[in-house]
């Protein structure tokens, strides 16, 4: 009988939500717990708690000369191994994990500034996509899956087509596509708790265990919809 082990998954949660006694914070927890039930090692990223700066500017890089351009100064930086120690720390967790899951509530159709500010700097061009990383199924975090994990203020009727803020998946593609495929991730079809604000007690306790059930089934969860995964079903 063989005595190899397959190695232990690993999964990054990157959460953003500044009260620590939010359904959202709550979630999150909930989610770390069935990851670790469900056999992953996870590296848990609290960007409020580390207040983590999220404004990309010049004063990060190697001092230079001339305009500043982002994506050439991070490019250049990854190669020479001189990104900022709180980037460099960040991208080495993204790189260890198996699976993402970006943890936040929706506002304004979106995640927080300070999330959008850590993807700003952590996927760093030509560390996780572009440049000699490549973009979408060639981009470097390729075969790795990520998941979206929010809640939202409204209820779910108003986020479909005909609702009256129109479908989430509209919302989310920006997200699922244009950040999460687009550094080669498999996006998975998001996990979302509509309206937890308006739900009493016992309705938040089994979002919650609605919450634990998503994310330990996460193996048999499909594709975001996004215009990958519609081709993807073309092909079948």
């Amino acid at each position: 009988m063989s005595t190899h082990q397959r190695p232990r998954r690993t999964a990054l949660v990157v959460h953003a939500h500044p009260e620590p006694a939010s359904f959202s914070s709550a979630q999150a927890r909930i989610a770390v717990d069935a990851l670790r039930s469900s056999g992953y090692d996870v590296e848990y990223i609290d960007l409020y708690a580390k207040d983590w700066g999220p404004i990309l500017d010049r004063s990060e890089f190697t001092p230079f000369d001339g305009p500043f351009k982002p994506q050439r100064e991070q490019w250049d930086a990854f190669r020479a191994g001189t990104l900022a120690d709180d980037v460099r720390t960040d991208l080495e967790a993204v790189f260890r994990a198996d699976l993402l899951v970006l943890s936040f509530p929706l506002w304004w159709f979106s995640f927080p500034a300070i999330l959008k500010g850590w993807l700003d700097r952590v996927f760093a061009m030509g560390a996780v996509s572009g440049g000699d990383a490549g973009l979408y199924e060639t981009a470097a975090l390729r075969g790795r899956r990520a998941v979206v994990l929010t809640t939202t203020g409204g209820p779910a009727a108003a986020f479909t087509p005909d609702g009256a803020f129109g479908g989430l998946d509209q919302f989310l593609f920006p997200i699922n596509r244009g950040v999460l495929e687009f550094v080669g991730y498999d996006a998975l079809e998001p996990i979302v708790t509509f309206g937890p604000a308006h739900l009493d007690d016992a309705a938040r306790r089994a979002a919650l265990d609605d919450v634990h059930a998503a994310v330990t089934g996460l193996d048999a969860r499909p594709l975001a919809s996004t215009n990958r995964s519609q081709r993807l079903a073309d092909v079948r």
